[in-house]
C-alpha cells in the first residue's frame, strides 16, 4: 500500500482529475446511486420487470452504437474535450430523467427510453475517450497502478454511493412524510446523483491535451499521416469475447436490487448495505492488479476472472437467500475490479497509437451490446422463466466467452511493458 502512495504522487496532473471525474462516476452513475435506485424508482412508478428491461436496453444499446463514432470524435477533437462535451451532455440527461413524474402520464414512458437513452449516447464519449486519454497521461512505468487506482476507485466510490443510495429514500420519506412507496423519496437521490456529475465535468475541463494527442488530432484533421494497417482481427476476436464475457456482469448489475427487491423481498437498506459492501470489497481487488500481471500477465488474470465471474453467479441462480446472492454479486463485483484494468492496458498495449481510440470504442461498443442484449432479454426472460433460469444463462454465457479467450490466448502476443510508449 506504501508504494501505492507513493506512486500517487508521480501521477501527472491529467491522471489525477480524470480520477476525480471517474470516482464521481462510480458514486453516481457506474455501481453507485443511480445504478440502485434507477430500477427501484421504476417499480414505484408502477412499471414492470419487462419496462424495466426494455429501459435498460435501449440506453445501453444506444451507448453501444456510439462507441465507434465516439472514437472518432475523439481522434478529431481531442480525447480530453470529447469527455469534456459527453459528461456534459450526460450530465444534463441524468438531470432530467427523475423529473418523469412531471411529465403527462401518455408521454412518461417515452420521456424515461429517451432521456436514458441521451445519457447513454453522451456518456460513450467520456467512456471511449478514458483509456486513450490515461495512455497518454501515464508512462510504462506507473500505467498499471493509474489503471488499477482508476478501477478501484468506481468500487470504493460506488461503496458510498450505494450506501447513500439504500439511506436517502429512507431520509426523503420521513421528510416528505411518506413512505419509501413514494417514487418522489427516489427522485431526489437520483437528481443529486445527477447534479455532482458537474464536479468532473469542470475537473476534466482544468485538464490539458497531451503532445500526442494534439499531434494525433492535427494528423486526423489533414488527413495525410498514415495510421497503418487496422487491426481489424484481434479488434473483433476481442471484441466478441467481451461481448460474451460482460453478459454476467451485466445481469447483476441489472437485476440484483431487482432481484432482492421483488425476488425476495429484502428491504431497500439491505440492498444498499450489500451492494456498498460489494463495492468496498472490489477495491482491494483492483489494487491488486498490477501485482498479478506482474506475476500471470494481463491475458491470464482477465482470463481466470472471468472463470470467477461465471462462477459467481450460482449463488444468485441457485440459493433463493439474500444473504447468497448478496456474497454472489460481491464476488462478480471485485473480479470485474480486478478484470478489466488488466484487459484495458492489455487492449491498448497490443494496439498501433492511432488506432487505440478505435480499439477502445469496439471494447465499450461490445460491453454496451452485451447489456443490451441481457437487460432486455432478462427482462422477459425473469418473466417466463425465473431469476434462476436467466442467471444461469449468464453464467454460461460468461463461460463460453472465457474459454474462447483461453482457447486462443496464446495466438495473441502480449508486449513487455518497457517496449510500449
Amino acid at each position: 500500500m506504501s508504494a501505492y502512495w507513493g506512486s500517487l504522487r508521480k501521477f501527472s496532473r491529467n491522471a489525477r482529475l480524470y480520477l476525480v471525474s471517474a470516482g464521481l462516476m462510480g458514486f453516481t452513475v457506474f455501481g453507485g446511486i443511480y445504478s440502485l435506485l434507477r430500477s427501484l424508482y421504476l417499480l414505484r412508478l408502477g412499471y414492470g420487470l419487462e419496462f424495466i428491461g426494455l429501459v435498460s436496453a435501449v440506453g445501453l444499446l444506444g451507448w453501444a452504437l456510439a462507441c465507434l463514432p465516439a472514437g472518432d470524435i475523439g481522434r478529431r477533437l481531442g480525447s480530453r474535450r470529447a469527455m469534456v462535451l459527453g459528461l456534459g451532455l450526460a450530465t444534463v440527461g441524468y438531470l432530467l430523467w427523475p423529473l418523469a413524474e412531471w411529465i403527462p402520464a401518455g408521454w412518461r414512458s417515452a420521456w424515461l427510453v429517451l432521456t436514458f437513452l441521451f445519457s447513454d449516447l453522451s456518456i460513450a464519449m467520456y467512456d471511449v475517450n478514458s483509456q486513450p486519454f490515461l495512455m497518454d497521461a501515464t508512462t510504462s512505468e506507473e500505467r498499471d497502478q493509474v489503471f488499477s487506482v482508476q478501477a478501484a476507485l468506481w468500487p470504493i466510490a460506488g461503496f458510498l454511493g450505494s450506501l447513500m443510495g439504500g439511506l436517502l429514500p429512507g431520509f426523503f420519506a420521513a421528510l416528505l412524510q411518506t413512505t419509501t412507496e413514494d417514487p418522489a423519496t427516489f427522485r431526489y437521490p437520483l437528481l443529486l446523483a445527477g447534479a455532482s456529475l458537474g464536479i468532473g465535468v469542470l475537473a476534466l475541463h482544468t485538464a490539458r491535451e497531451s503532445g500526442r494527442t494534439t499531434t494525433l488530432v492535427q494528423e486526423g484533421k489533414t488527413a495525410a499521416a498514415p495510421m497503418g494497417a487496422a487491426p481489424y482481427r484481434i479488434m473483433t476476436f476481442l471484441g466478441v469475447v467481451v461481448l460474451l464475457g460482460s453478459m454476467g456482469e451485466g445481469a447483476a448489475r441489472t437485476f440484483f436490487s431487482v432481484y432482492l427487491d421483488a425476488g425476495l423481498h429484502t428491504p431497500t437498506a439491505y440492498i444498499g448495505i450489500l451492494a456498498a459492501i460489494g463495492q468496498l470489497l472490489a477495491a482491494p481487488a483492483a489494487l491488486a492488479m498490477p501485482m498479478a500481471a506482474g506475476r500471470w500477465g494481463h491475458r491470464r488474470v482477465f482470463l481466470w476472472g472471468s472463470v470467477g465471474m461465471a462462477l459467481s453467479l450460482l449463488p444468485l441462480a441457485l440459493i433463493p437467500n439474500w444473504g447468497a446472492a448478496g456474497l454472489g454479486y460481491m464476488a462478480m463485483i471485485a473480479l470485474v475490479s480486478l478484470t478489466r484494468p488488466a484487459v484495458s492496458v492489455y487492449m491498448m498495449e497490443i494496439t498501433p497509437v492511432a488506432w487505440r481510440p478505435t480499439m477502445s470504442g469496439v471494447y465499450t461498443m461490445a460491453i454496451g451490446l452485451s447489456w443490451s442484449a441481457i437487460s432486455l432479454g432478462g427482462g422477459y426472460m425473469i418473466a417466463a422463466l425465473g431469476y434462476p433460469s436467466f442467471f444461469l444463462s449468464s453464467a454460461a454465457l460468461t463461460g463460453v466467452g472465457a474459454a474462447l479467450f483461453g482457447l486462443r490466448q496464446r495466438a495473441i502476443a502480449e508486449p513487455h511493458p518497457a517496449s510500449v510508449a
